[in-house]
Formats: C-alpha cells, sequence, structure tokens
C-alpha cells in the first residue's frame, strides 16, 4: 500500500480532546479536557482555512465526544462527558464577537455512564440513541421538531438477542452505534455493539424500529456462533446507492469484518447476513471506521495512528488501497 503525507490545515489547542467535522465538512467542533466547546468555520474553501467563530464553556468535566445534530434541525451538537452526562448545544445567534450557544437539554442516567449517542432521521421524526456502562440502550424521539429540548424517551433495552435475558451488572468500557444512513420511506435501523465483561452484549445486532407495534427488535447479530462474545470497537453503516444488500463494517479484536446483510427478512423477521471479508493490518484496535458517500470505500483508524483505506476490487475481495502515517 502506498504511504502519504499530509499536512495539518487547523492546529488546535494542546487541550483538545475530541473533533467532529458537521455534516457538510466545512464546521469543525472541537471539544477540550476543561469542558470548552470551540466551533471552527470554514473561511476559503480553496485554501482549507479555518477560524474560530464561537468558544463556550459547557461542563465542568472534559468533553470526552462531540456529534453533530443532522442539519435538518439547525446547527446543534451533541457533548458526551467524561462524569457520564450529555448534552445538546444549539447555536443561537451572534453578539458583537462570537456566534452564541444555549443549552437545549443535559441528560444524566445516574451511576451509568453514556459512551455513545448517534443521531437518526425517519421520515416524521428525529431519533437519538445513547448506549451506557450498564449495557442498556436508550432511544428518545423529538417530539417537537423546532426545539431541541423537547425529547421523549421512546424505549430502553439491552443488546441481546433473547429479550428475556437481562444483564444488571454489566461493566461496558465503549460501544459504537452506526445508523442505517438511508432516509427515505423505510424504518429507522441501527447497528450496535458493546466492549465489556458480558460476552451477551458485546456483538454487534441490528435493530430495526417496528412501526407496527411500536417496538425495537434485533434483527441480525453480526458475528459468527464462535466469536459472539467478542468485544466489538466500532461498526460503521455504509450508504447504499442501489446494492441488492446492506454493507457494514464491524472491528473487533479479530479485524475488521466485513458483513452483507440481506434487505428480506425470513419467516422469524431475521435478515440473511454473509461476512465476505476479515481484514487485518492495523496494530492494536481499531477505534473509528468512516466510509465514503458512495459506500464504495471504508476508512479506518485506531490505537496505532495510522489510517488505512480499503475498497473491494471488480471480484469483490477487499483489500488496502492506501496507507497515511501522521507525521508531526
Amino acid at each position: 500500500m502506498d504511504c502519504k503525507t499530509y499536512k495539518s490545515v487547523l492546529k488546535l489547542d494542546k487541550g483538545t480532546a475530541c473533533t467532529a467535522w458537521n455534516y457538510c465538512g466545512q464546521r469543525l467542533a472541537a471539544g477540550t479536557v476543561d469542558g470548552t466547546l470551540a466551533v471552527f468555520d470554514s473561511t476559503d474553501h480553496a485554501s482549507s482555512s479555518f477560524r474560530c467563530s464561537s468558544r463556550v464553556k459547557v461542563h465542568k468535566a472534559g468533553i470526552l465526544k462531540v456529534v453533530w445534530v443532522p442539519p435538518e434541525y439547525g446547527d446543534a451538537v451533541a457533548c458526551i462527558f467524561y462524569d457520564g452526562g450529555f448534552s445538546i448545544w444549539e447555536e443561537a445567534g451572534e453578539d458583537s464577537h462570537s456566534v452564541q450557544w444555549k443549552l437545549c437539554e443535559f441528560f444524566n442516567r445516574g451511576s451509568s455512564k453514556v459512551l455513545d449517542i448517534q443521531f437518526g432521521v425517519s421520515p416524521t421524526s428525529l431519533k437519538m440513541v445513547s448506549t451506557y456502562s450498564d449495557g442498556y440502550i436508550q432511544v428518545y424521539e423529538l417530539s417537537n421538531p423546532l426545539e431541541l429540548k423537547n425529547w421523549q424517551l421512546q424505549a430502553e433495552f439491552q443488546n441481546v438477542i433473547d429479550s428475556i435475558s437481562t444483564f444488571r451488572k454489566a461493566s461496558c468500557l465503549s460501544a459504537s452505534i452506526s445508523w442505517n444512513p438511508m432516509r427515505g420511506g423505510q424504518e429507522l435501523s441501527f447497528i450496535m455493539g458493546f466492549n465489556s465483561d458480558t460476552p451477551q452484549l458485546n456483538s454487534s445486532k441490528v435493530w430495526e424500529f417496528d412501526g407496527a407495534h411500536q417496538r425495537w427488535l434485533p434483527v441480525a447479530e453480526l458475528a459468527l456462533p464462535e466469536e459472539r462474545g467478542d468485544r466489538v470497537y466500532s461498526a460503521a453503516w455504509a450508504p447504499n446507492i442501489g446494492r441488492p444488500y446492506e454493507l457494514i463494517a464491524v472491528a473487533t479484536e479479530r479485524g475488521i469484518a466485513i458483513w452483507h446483510i440481506g434487505l428480506n427478512p425470513d419467516l422469524d423477521g431475521r435478515l440473511p447476513m454473509e461476512r465476505v471479508a476479515l481484514l487485518s493490518g492495523h496494530e492494536g484496535e481499531v477505534w473509528q471506521m468512516e466510509w465514503d458517500m458512495s459506500g464504495m470505500t471504508l476508512a479506518t483508524t485506531g490505537s496505532d495512528g495510522v489510517v488505512r483505506f480499503w475498497q473491494s476490487n471488480s471480484n469483490g475481495v477487499w483489500q488496502g488501497q492506501a496507507t497515511f502515517v501522521h507525521t508531526s
């Protein structure tokens, strides 16, 4: 694979703990270890120039992760904090000096820490799924699209196929959520997996909303029988531009598994699935994976600090296309 060097276009403070680009790639939100949210705006697309348009203290604890709200619902971000809670902040306007942000809502689940949150857009509403250190998943729905503070808890469950099983003493270090990126008339679905001490929770499951009964159901488990207890570090659902199947990547200690998921459920409501590749190359855990807009190229990075790009050839064989190594 080719190795290339890239020059940084934006220098961030040493205290920066996390960053996230918005959906069009023209704004960057950065969270710091002292609980400050900074937003940078593009000033010149040709030269990739940015300026800090706002900086606001959003919490007493550091920011672990920043997630942008879908653009249909305005300029807003969710911040996950090191002390276990998270909040949603919305851009409120400008004064003479900078852009102002207002708190929409703060979420806290007591002794359980939030591990990840992601937003999904349905034809009628905005949904948010959050995962917690005790292995539970909560799904919220925005009752009023014009008010980002009016969230209602729609469902709470654990990441298990057997709905009767519960594991109240689970201890989860991390979790990964990825919504089906298709936005249309179909019901919402997402995939999620845990990195926990409870094997039954770990494997990535595809959850789909059953509109007829108003509940979330597991319709696929993306793991071979002998690998269902493997800890999941990251999951990513690819955009579908006309394939007769869905494409999902799941990273565990064994590598990056590429799965094909059928579109038509069987009599039990489960979707057919096939693992078509197991990719290796990273040294250590894979923390983040992103598909391009066409769902043809997968970018991955992790504890080794290397960014890798993967594609399948005309014969459906997956292989590495490029490797980018950070140089200071």
